[in-house]
């Protein structure tokens, strides 16, 4: 079983990687730059398009959120938290996941969305000193995200 930074069990980890049609976008904004810079010259358009889809990745890339829970916090996104701070939690798919992000959704929470991950987990805070009332991220195995958060964890 993997560990965490300071050697307690890592019981559930998930990076929210892009879906594959947002892949096909970079292709296509790749293959468009092509044909914007092909007048100029073929190597030109080439080149833009090894640049822009090397742009596009890298970004994708870098901006990929994590969630991680350990026996002793949650890292969702660069946020993290004690579990014992941790309450209720939530899985919401469908129109509820909608509502969620949506209608329903508190300004104070702690958002980590991606519009291409449907299911949404909601987490409570119950830290007296914390005004985010819950923390709201996709994951795209809520039963597994709510499971690892419900195990038994290492209070302080």
């Amino acid at each position: 079983m993997p560990t965490g930074s300071a050697g307690e069990s890592v019981l559930y980890e998930e990076k929210l990687w892009p879906a594959p049609w947002i892949w096909i976008v970079v292709a296509g904004a790749a293959l468009a730059s092509v044909f914007t810079f092909i007048p100029i010259s073929v190597e030109a358009g080439i080149i833009a398009a090894v640049v822009v889809a090397a742009i596009l990745t890298t970004l994708l890339v870098l901006s990929t959120p994590s969630i991680r829970v350990t026996s002793t916090e949650l890292q969702v996104g660069k946020a993290q938290i004690e579990r014992k701070y941790l309450g209720r939690v939530e899985a919401f798919t469908g129109a509820d996941a909608t509502a969620q992000r949506g209608p329903r959704l508190h300004g104070k929470a702690y958002l980590c969305i991606r519009g291409w991950i449907s299911p949404v987990v909601k987490i409570v805070i119950e830290d007296a000193e914390d005004p985010t009332p819950y923390w709201l991220t996709s994951t795209r195995r809520p039963e597994q995200l709510i499971a690892a958060l419900t195990a038994p964890s290492q209070r302080a």
